[in-house]
């Protein structure tokens, strides 16, 4: 280590010397044994040499194309980004023009000034490209691919996740990587797993949010530890902490179910009936997309809904108060988006039509509210515990989530009426 370690002519102590673009740094080791100064010099050498590397032009991955907020484009439109998408308002009259992904996206960072930037296919010579600038090429900039890679593909194809929760998952797995440096995921700690954490809470993220973000890699690890594919810890175990920073979500109470029905009408009949089905049964609004066809039970019309996890999988009887609003029989999807997540944009819709239509403004209540409804008026009419959650899907993994199918569809109907709209 010659290049690092000297001896200065005043002390018999070692002395590391660190060469920055624009400093030097020299820090005594403390002891004149050279054998103990290489020692102790080895992480205050890979920790400069980390920061060499983290100040040189490199990619990283982005979480959103634009973080969640308000913008205005160059022609004067509106834009507003969510974690899932950049909806564009027509500057005049707010009308939606357009609906995109808010997709990951790599960025660039610590490119100098003038920096002449390409893919590995330069139309000129690198000699003349140097005469204009510093010269970065990009394709050798691309995120690399390991064998730990193997772990998230096994994950992703074992569940079958496609779409929004797909790119989410590659995601959180490319920016994760580059947090680490590509460091090998045998050798990561959870220490590691927290710089996703630190990042995604720089981010403005609440830790609810957070944890969904890293929920995908920490089961992709599990599913590796459990067959045999992965022998160290689970770097995203239990690395979040728990805050109380969410939103407390308020039922509706009876004044706003008036101002809801009352206004009602101004949306069109899909919503109507999306709001009618929400009301009256306590599913999520996701689940509501999820319907496609019907059963039925001892003559009672039902649907299924839950399919994302064992315990919120459950059948729902269609409860008195939207059985005129259906069709005689449900024979595809119920509601239809072109949307790329049909329930968030339909959350959104749903949630501003609350504010603008209805006049309901805290912010306490959301269509989620609908949920928090059910559950209290199945309470007022003393419905047992274990009937209110087959009914409203089990929020965590329980014992008795997994038994069976549950109570009869019959029974189950005549709890849910007590909902009513």
């Amino acid at each position: 280590m010659p290049k690092y370690l000297f001896l200065r002519p005043d002390s018999r102590n070692w002395h590391i010397r660190f060469r920055y673009p624009n400093k030097v740094i020299e820090k005594s080791l403390g002891t004149p044994d050279r054998r103990q100064a290489e020692i102790l010099a080895l992480p205050l050498i890979a920790q400069h040499k980390a920061k060499l590397l983290e100040s040189r032009p490199h990619l990283v991955m982005r979480p959103f194309t634009l973080k969640p907020g308000e913008y205005t484009t160059e022609n004067g439109e509106r834009v507003i980004a969510t974690e899932r998408d950049l909806i564009y308002l027509d500057r005049n009259s707010g009308a939606l023009i357009r609906t995109e992904p808010n997709s990951p996206a790599p960025q660039l960072v610590n490119a100098p000034m003038g920096a002449v930037i390409h893919f590995g296919n330069p139309t000129r010579s690198l000699t003349e490209l140097r005469r204009m600038g510093p010269v970065i090429d990009l394709s050798k900039q691309a995120p690399t691919k390991n064998g730990d890679d193997a772990i998230l593909e096994t994950y992703l194809k074992h569940r079958n996740i496609t779409g929004y929760i797909e790119r989410e998952a590659r995601a959180m797995w490319e920016l994760f990587k580059s947090l680490t440096n590509n460091k090998p995921l045998k050798d990561c700690t959870r220490d590691d797993g927290r710089k996703l954490v630190t990042h995604l809470e720089a981010q403005g993220l609440k830790s609810k949010t957070i944890e969904k973000k890293i929920a995908w890699l920490n089961a992709a690890v599990n599913l590796a530890i459990s067959e045999g594919q992965h022998k160290s810890i689970n770097p995203f175990s239990a690395i979040v902490p728990e805050l109380k920073d969410s939103q407390r979500r308020l039922p509706f109470k009876d004044e706003d179910m008036k101002a809801i029905k009352r206004n009602l009408s101004r949306r069109d009949k899909s919503d109507q009936l999306l709001v009618r089905l929400l009301a009256s049964t306590g599913m999520r609004i996701s689940e509501a997309f999820e319907i496609e066809g019907e059963d039925k039970e001892r003559g009672v019309r039902y649907v299924i809904v839950g399919k994302k996890t064992e315990q919120s999988l459950r059948r729902i009887p269609l409860p008195a108060a939207v059985l005129p609003y259906l069709p005689a029989k449900i024979m595809g999807p119920l509601f239809k988006s072109n949307a790329t997540d049909a329930s968030d944009a339909a959350s959104k819709r749903l949630n501003r039509f609350l504010r603008e239509g209805c006049g309901i403004t805290d912010p306490c209540k959301v269509i989620h509210s609908f949920r928090h409804r059910a559950q209290d008026q199945l309470r007022a009419a003393e419905c047992p515990e274990d009937i209110r959650w087959s009914i409203l899907g089990h929020e965590r993994e329980t014992v008795a989530a997994g038994y069976g199918e549950g109570f009869a569809v019959h029974v189950l109907k005549k709890w849910i009426d007590k909902i009513g709209f």
